[in-house]
């Protein structure tokens, strides 16, 4: 990405709806939801889009991950970043750094786990990435991560084209099966994919009812009407393609042999 999607005023409108540290839905209980059964303590966690910190702090502190290394592109999120983890005195136990988008400046099985949130989306070649996390997983270890994905392949419908070109990003959405076959064919066994698109469903009514409502108004104090009233014309142009199922949420996992 060339350009910043995420500027503080951004930051500070995603925080207010998802909580802090978090630019997308489902704080800490999504993570946990995203973590599952398995158990983090004392791994060496990779985190894929790190963003605004929030996860690395839980995949810290309600998961027991012994160190996570978080990479993102852009500096104002790793600001942020850099900010609630020090408030939160975990700087010894997570470390965030920019990176540019393509190979992972890693070495090979240098990590336990890792995780990406909402993040992915972003990168196009999902077998490149998915050859990448198989590079520095060691080998038993697990990849976890939520996405948002698109319920077919081929053309996006017009509302669907019609959202993504309102949220201005340069989303690279991918189907379940497109995900699937990218996992598998990096070498990948115990792949599973896991719709959360109902859950999103409501989840997504919630966050609008507040932008419309009271929240969103003490956010337009601060932030600007303008830009509150351009986020909730996001959120109205989402819903519709939840509801059709073209825009699907979904947890992915897979595990390097």
């Amino acid at each position: 990405m060339s350009e910043e999607h995420y500027p503080p005023r951004m930051i500070a409108m995603l925080e207010a709806v998802w909580g802090e540290g978090f630019l997308s839905p489902g704080g800490a209980e999504e993570v946990a939801r995203v973590v599952g059964h398995h158990d983090l303590t004392d791994k060496t966690v990779l985190d894929i889009g790190c963003g605004a910190g929030g996860i690395d702090i839980a995949l810290v502190r309600n998961h027991g991950a012994g160190y996570v290394v978080g990479l993102d592109v852009e500096d104002s999120v790793l600001d942020r970043a850099r900010a609630l983890i020090g408030s939160a005195g975990l700087v010894g136990r997570i470390g965030v750094a920019k990176v540019a988008p393509g190979p992972l400046p890693l070495p090979p099985a240098a990590f336990d786990v890792v995780f990406s949130k909402d993040s992915i989306v972003h990168i196009p070649d999902k077998h490149a990435l998915m050859a990448e996390v198989f590079r520095v997983l060691r080998p038993g270890g697990w990849f976890f991560a939520s996405d948002w994905l698109i319920g077919t392949e081929g053309t996006p419908s017009p509302e669907m084209a019609a959202y993504i070109a309102a949220e201005g990003l340069d989303f690279g959405m991918a189907t379940p099966a497109r995900y699937a076959a990218a996992m598998t064919g990096a070498g990948f066994r115990n792949v599973r994919t896991v719709s959360r698109n109902l859950w999103y469903r409501e989840q997504a009514r919630g966050e609008l009812a507040r932008l419309q409502g009271a929240e969103g108004q003490a956010v337009a104090a601060v932030l600007g009407a303008d830009f509150v009233q351009h986020n909730i014309d996001i959120w109205s142009r989402m819903i519709p393609v939840l509801d059709s199922g073209e825009h699907c949420p979904t947890h992915l996992s897979a595990q390097k042999p």
